[in-house]
């Protein structure tokens, strides 16, 4: 049974005004019903509930917005529906827009970064290990969880800006330390080590481990080797989008498995990861065959500055043939710019999309087609979002086939 401080109850009461109120009062019925027995503090949020699937989206927000309410702690904001630095690039129009708009604006009032990511970690918010947070958008609990070794569940939209408006979530899950140990152990030292070297490998990873483990907990053996922080990026993110991974672990690497022992619960599942078995997850990401490609995308989760470094180098100033959508944040954007990036990137074709990105709001060419990517979440989320079937390929075969004009793939990796 869920108990309540005499702070919390007074805020439920209103002392504080109607916004916290109710934003207290649904973090708590939230609570009882995941069978929470206190709330705790939290030191972030990271908040999903701002792109637009309906108007009982932007009601809401703009409701606590006339409560009164305001974050208690800092709040990030993931994707809208909307590239607000470049609105030509999203084709909603007429009311749709218009509520799409309301809502960013009403999650800004209430005190939200406008940081417009679903990578909120390049953009500076990075929690201390051990801190516990509520976060949403899967990749950034991953991600949260994984890397920075913070305590997040998957938190949902509206309970998100409530848990930061009231700074306090419920205690369940994985904010207890017994619910971050690994009960699957899988031993990658099977893979040979210029795959495991492969960025392209990290999302095919990402792809399995979803698949295998669903909400479980998995300590992986045999990568510290080849481990950065893109590639542990690029693995959570496919995993929580494939499956409903939340937290994994690199033993060696991430913060909370120096060693398999430390982290590895009792009685926990093993399984020896092989190299069919990565050629097999990675042939379901794509669902296109034959050469042909329609649009090109890369940045889900939001590039980062090494990414897009990495395609200008790639691109090396050539024309791409296909449209060609880099999808980031704005933080890195600005980066870039300082660099003198962006201009090159546009000459060579380069759409850049920010705010958003190309599954989350209508951007690719209307009529459907296929489109090639080096993200696992795009293969995953495009055909049901897009309409667009998909092809999985590495950056320097997305960026060969983009100047190609077809599919252009080296498979020499992956026999």
């Amino acid at each position: 049974m869920l108990t309540l401080t005499d702070a919390e109850r007074a805020i439920a009461a209103g002392e504080e005004g109607e916004g916290a109120a109710t934003a207290l009062r649904i973090v708590a019925e939230s609570a009882q019903r995941l069978g929470a027995a206190r709330l705790i503090p939290i030191a972030s949020a990271h908040i999903d509930g701002c792109l637009y699937h309906g108007d009982s989206g932007t009601l809401f927000a703009e409701m606590l917005v006339a409560r009164g309410a305001r974050t208690r702690v800092r709040a990030t904001l993931n994707v809208g529906a909307l590239d607000l630095l470049r609105p030509n690039n999203v084709r909603l129009a007429g009311v749709p827009r218009a509520m799409a708009l309301r809502l960013m604006r009403a999650y800004e009032a209430l005190g939200c970064q406008p940081t417009w990511t679903c990578a909120p970690y390049q953009a500076g918010h990075r929690p201390a290990a051990g801190s516990d947070v509520a976060w949403g958008e899967s990749n950034a609990v991953a991600f949260c969880n994984s890397v920075l070794g913070a305590r997040t569940n998957r938190y949902g939209d509206f309970l998100d800006i409530a848990c930061a408006i009231v700074g306090r979530a419920p205690y369940y899950g994985l904010h207890q330390a017994e619910n971050r140990r690994a009960t699957l152990l899988v031993d990658a030292t099977m893979l040979p080590a210029a795959l495991r070297a492969e960025d392209a490998c990290w999302p095919v990873l990402g792809a399995w481990l979803g698949a295998v483990a669903g909400e479980r907990v998995a300590v992986f053996d045999g990568l510290a080797a080849e481990a950065t922080e893109e590639r542990l990026k690029a693995l959570g993110a496919a995993a929580a989008a494939g499956g409903a991974v939340a937290l994994f672990h690199v033993a060696g690497v991430t913060p909370e498995a120096p060693t398999v022992e430390a982290i590895l619960a009792e009685g926990a599942e093993r399984m020896a990861l092989t190299p069919a078995m990565l050629r097999t997850a990675r042939a379901c990401l794509s669902t296109a065959t034959g050469d042909t490609i329609n649009a090109v995308a890369i940045g889900s989760p939001h590039a980062s500055e090494a990414e897009a470094c990495a395609l200008a180098r790639l691109l090396g100033g050539r024309r791409v043939r296909v449209p060609f959508y880099l999808n980031t944040g704005r933080g890195v954007l600005a980066r870039l710019q300082q660099r003198g990036l962006l201009r090159g990137l546009a000459d060579s074709g380069v759409v850049l999309i920010a705010d958003t990105c190309i599954v989350a709001a209508p951007i690719l060419p209307e009529g459907g087609g296929v489109l090639l990517t080096n993200s696992a979440k795009f293969a995953h989320y495009a055909p049901g979002n897009t309409g667009y079937a998909v092809q999985y390929a590495s950056l320097a075969d997305c960026v060969e086939s983009a100047v190609a004009g077809r599919l252009v793939r080296d498979e020499s990796l992956w026999q």
